[in-house]
C-alpha cells in the first residue's frame, strides 16, 4: 500500500531530465549512522519464526506520541501500510524521508487524540526503517541480505507483543491499522484476544486471496530480475547499482493497484505528458508519467530487500490458518470492532471487508465512498477519523 497518497505532482518528466541513476542509493532505507529522527529503539531478543528458523536478535523502531497512564490502560498501537513506517505524525527532515502518514487521524483534538491516548507506532519487523529487515546488520556485522528468513505476519504480530512486554503494556486501548497494517491489526485481535480492547481495521483483509497474491507476483518477479538485485546481496554495491529499477517496476505494478480504473481515467484519460509524443514519437502517456513519479519516489526512501520480504509477508497471511478457518478465527475476536472499506477498492474490495466484520462478533462495516481506490483510506481522512472517533469515544 502507497505510503503517500496526498499532493502527488504531475510526474516525472523524461527520464533523461531526472537525476542521472548513478545517484541513486543502493538502499533507501535508513542504515545505522543515519540521523535517528523521533525513532526509538527497543531491543527484544530472539525470535522464532512461524516457518522455521529463528532471528537471533529482534529490534524494533517505534515512536510515540502522548503519555502512558499510570496503569498503562491507554496505550494505541498504529500499524502502517506496506511502505510506510513509525512516522504516524510529524514533518520529514532528519531521518524521516516523509511526513507523517496519518497526521490527519493522530494527534491532540484529533479522531485518536493523543491528549488521552498513548500512540505507538513501530516500524514493521522486515521494514527498512530502523526495524530488523534485509538491510539492518547480521550478529556477524554485514547487511542480513539473502539470509534474512522468511517471515509471516503472524512473526510481526509476535515481535509487537514482545515490543508491548517491554513498554509494559498488557492490553491495548485499540489496534488500528490499514492495508497491510491492517491485517497485522486482524491478527492482533485473533492471536491475543484478551490484549485487544479496540480493533479498527481498514482497507484491509482476513486473508491473502489468490488475486491479491497474483498482483503481487510480478512485483517479485520485476525485483528479483534486476540485475542489481545479486541474489538479494546488493548493499556493498556502488551507487547507483542496486536493484533499482526492479522496485520501481514494482511500485509502478503496486501503484495501479491503488487507485481506481476510474479515477486513473478521470485524471489522465489519453492525455499525453506535456511536450510528449506517445504516438510514435518515444513519448509517455501522462498516467505513465505519474507511475513513473512514483517509482522514482519510492526508490529513493525504500529497500527492495524489505519490499520483497513485507510483500511475501502478506501473502503469508491468513488469520484462518491453522485454526478452523476464516470464521472460526474472527470467532475468537472480543475487541469492539469496526471495520472501513472503501468502495472502489479493487485490492481489496468491500465483500472481504463484510467477511471480516461479519466474522467478529457485533462488528460495524463502515463503507467509505471514495473515487481513489485503496489509497483512499488514506486521503478520505475525514470519513476514516469519524469511524475512529466514534470508536475510540465508545
Amino acid at each position: 500500500m502507497s505510503g503517500a497518497a496526498r499532493g502527488e505532482g504531475p510526474g516525472a518528466t523524461r527520464p533523461g531530465a531526472r537525476p542521472a541513476r548513478a545517484q541513486l542509493p543502493v538502499s533507501g532505507g535508513w542504515r545505522e549512522g543515519d540521523p535517528v529522527g523521533d525513532r526509538l529503539f527497543a531491543d527484544l531478543g530472539p525470535l522464532a519464526l512461524e516457518a522455521g528458523g529463528s532471528l537471533p536478535a529482534v529490534r524494533l523502531a517505534y515512536e510515540t506520541w502522548g503519555r502512558l497512564d499510570a496503569d498503562r490502560s491507554n496505550a494505541v498501537l498504529v500499524c502502517h501500510a506496506l511502505t510506510a513506517d513509525s512516522h504516524v505524525v510529524g514533518a520529514a527532515g532528519p531521518g524521516h524521508p516523509t511526513p507523517g502518514w496519518w497526521s490527519e487521524l493522530v494527534g491532540p483534538g484529533l479522531a485518536i487524540d493523543t491528549d488521552r491516548w498513548f500512540v505507538v507506532a513501530p516500524n514493521v519487523l522486515g521494514g527498512c526503517q530502523g526495524s530488523t529487515g534485509p538491510s539492518s546488520e547480521a550478529p556477524d556485522g554485514r547487511p542480513w541480505g539473502s539470509r534474512f528468513p522468511y517471515l509471516t505476519i503472524r512473526d510481526q504480530v509476535a515481535a509487537e507483543v514482545a515490543l508491548a512486554d517491554v513498554l509494559g503494556v498488557q492490553r491495548w486501548a485499540a489496534v488500528v491499522g490499514g492495508s497491510m497494517g491492517g491485517m497485522r491489526a486482524v491478527e492482533h485481535a485473533v492471536t491475543h484476544p484478551d490484549r485487544v480492547e479496540r480493533l479498527l481495521a481498514v482497507a484491509t483483509t482476513a486473508r491473502a486471496t489468490a488475486d491479491q497474491i497474483a498482483w503481487c507476483a510480478p512485483q517479485l518477479a520485476a525485483v528479483r530480475s534486476d540485475p542489481g538485485w545479486n541474489g538479494g546481496d546488493y548493499y556493498d554495491a556502488a551507487p547507483g547499482e542496486g536493484p533499482h529499477r526492479g522496485l520501481g517496476l514494482a511500485r509502478m505494478v503496486a501503484h495501479t493497484t491503488y487507485r481506481s480504473a476510474a479515477e486513473l481515467d478521470a485524471r489522465f484519460g489519453r492525455s499525453a505528458q506535456p511536450g510528449e509524443q506517445p504516438l510514435g514519437g518515444g513519448g509517455r502517456f501522462a498516467v505513465e508519467s505519474y507511475l513513473e513519479h512514483h517509482a522514482d519516489k519510492l526508490v529513493r526512501r525504500f529497500d527492495a530487500g524489505s519490499y520483497v520480504v513485507l510483500t511475501e509477508a502478506m501473502n503469508s497471511h491468513d488469520a484462518g490458518r491453522g485454526r478452523g478457518g476464516t470464521a472460526a478465527a474472527l470467532g475468537r475476536v472480543t475487541a469492539r470492532t469496526r471495520v472501513v472499506a472503501v468502495d472502489t477498492d479493487r485490492l481489496y474490495p468491500v465483500a472481504l471487508s463484510q467477511e471480516l466484520a461479519d466474522g467478529v462478533p457485533g462488528a460495524e462495516l463502515d463503507v467509505v465512498a471514495s473515487p481513489y481506490g485503496h489509497d483512499g483510506f488514506l486521503i478520505e481522512s475525514e470519513a476514516i477519523a469519524k469511524v475512529a472517533g466514534e470508536l475510540f469515544s465508545a
